[in-house]
């Protein structure tokens, strides 16, 4: 893993600027030197601590350090993130000494608060809400839909990430009954099942394969399905792990396309389900091809495309002659960040979470945000999703 020292460096001296600060507050705050003191020595203990990650081989290193490395990355920024609220507020509040008046009190506490909210809110989502299982159910009105279809219920999910949980089981659980609850007629997996190797997988297989629709789950691969994410002693293991991802999701009971498409019938209907392998902006590989996974997507059949990339939808799907009614995505995960309808994934992504339709309103796309967690364990606001789309004749 590259190291950006430059930025890091940054961090490091803005932190230490911050951490001085409140040391020289708390010092004039208090009349005994224990809070001045404990601030000083818990900055230096994470200045440590950050320091001695940089020596761990991140690709190679083990899950279970992999995971510790995750959530000491998650206290680290816990702790400094309300520390830069509140050091802010404290700079407003001295503004008027620059006219020799006294410093506004309340303008302090209100960071110190805020700040605490905060670092209250960061663990709430690490620890309760990315278990909090939301259903989204949406109806999309699809132009000359199929009647043998018409009220098609499909189910969702995305971005599971099974190696976040190592080998409990508990959530998958959960998840996989709160999906059969919702009786679809199809399930859908848009990629990113595991976050570096198959393996990672095998403690969830046989959970997994407890879902069930009549006609049948599909699945595709994302980004991190591949194994890029790891270091492989050579290629053979590399395609090893490959081979063992179809085997296993196979074994299943699950479809995995991979630049394949499937026909399914319904009262004489019928009905093209297109997966492509991972279709990505920059820094993201390209595996997938839409024409290879259906040569002719122009033609007269109703098709749905499960693609783990938004962006493949806004670059060859829209405002096109492809008759690919719904695609459906994941990828995005809202940042693991969504409050009040905006994420900060808007700035990544046109199109990150939702329902949205092209100019024509023939191409719908849908952007599951995602059931489990990557690098940040935490989700804020953007709970698990599992969606259920109805799909209507317009």
């Amino acid at each position: 893993m590259r190291i950006p020292y430059t930025a890091l460096l940054l961090v490091i001296l803005l932190n230490g600027a911050v951490d001085y600060c409140i040391y020289r507050w708390l010092k004039k705050q208090s009349r005994g030197r224990i809070p001045a003191n404990i601030q000083l020595w818990s900055a230096i203990v994470l200045l440590l601590g950050l320091l001695s990650l940089l020596v761990l081989p991140v690709q190679s290193t083990t899950d279970n350090v992999l995971r510790a490395l995750m959530w000491v990355i998650f206290f680290y920024i816990s702790i400094y993130v309300p520390k830069y609220i509140f050091v802010l507020f404290y700079g407003i509040s001295l503004i008027p000494k620059l006219w020799h008046s006294p410093r506004i009190k309340g303008v302090t506490a209100t960071g110190g608060v805020l700040g605490i909210i905060l670092f209250i809110t960061l663990w709430w989502g690490a620890l309760i809400n990315r278990y909090n299982i939301t259903v989204n159910e949406v109806t999309v009105p699809v132009k000359a839909w199929p009647i043998g279809f018409d009220g098609f219920r499909i189910v969702q999910i995305s971005d599971l990430h099974l190696g976040t949980y190592g080998t409990d089981t508990t959530f998958v659980h959960r998840l996989v009954e709160r999906i059969n609850a919702l009786n679809p007629d199809i399930i859908v997996f848009t990629g990113d099942i595991v976050n570096r190797h198959t393996d990672e997988l095998i403690p969830f297989s046989k959970v997994l394969s407890h879902l069930n629709a009549p006609y049948g789950i599909y699945s595709i691969l994302g980004n991190h399905d591949y194994g890029d994410y790891y270091a492989w002693k050579d290629s053979s293991a590399y395609d090893l792990n490959n081979k063992k991802m179809e085997v296993i999701q196979k074994e299943m009971g699950w479809n995995l396309l991979k630049n394949e498409h499937r026909f399914i019938t319904s009262q004489g209907d019928s009905l093209a389900i297109i997966g492509v392998e991972n279709i990505g902006d920059p820094p993201f590989h390209v595996y997938g091809n839409l024409h290879a996974a259906y040569e002719t997507p122009e033609d007269e059949y109703p098709k749905m495309l499960l693609t783990h990339n938004p962006a493949h939808w806004v670059d060859e799907v829209s405002d096109s002659n492809n008759n690919i009614a719904l695609t459906m995505a994941g990828h995005t995960h809202a940042m693991q960040i969504e409050l009040f309808g905006w994420s900060p994934a808007v700035f990544r992504y046109k199109t990150w979470g939702g329902l949205y339709h092209d100019k024509s309103e023939t191409h719908y796309l849908y952007v599951n945000t995602g059931t489990g967690t990557v690098g940040f364990p935490a989700r804020i606001g953007a709970a698990p999703e599992i969606t259920l789309l109805t799909l209507k004749s317009n």
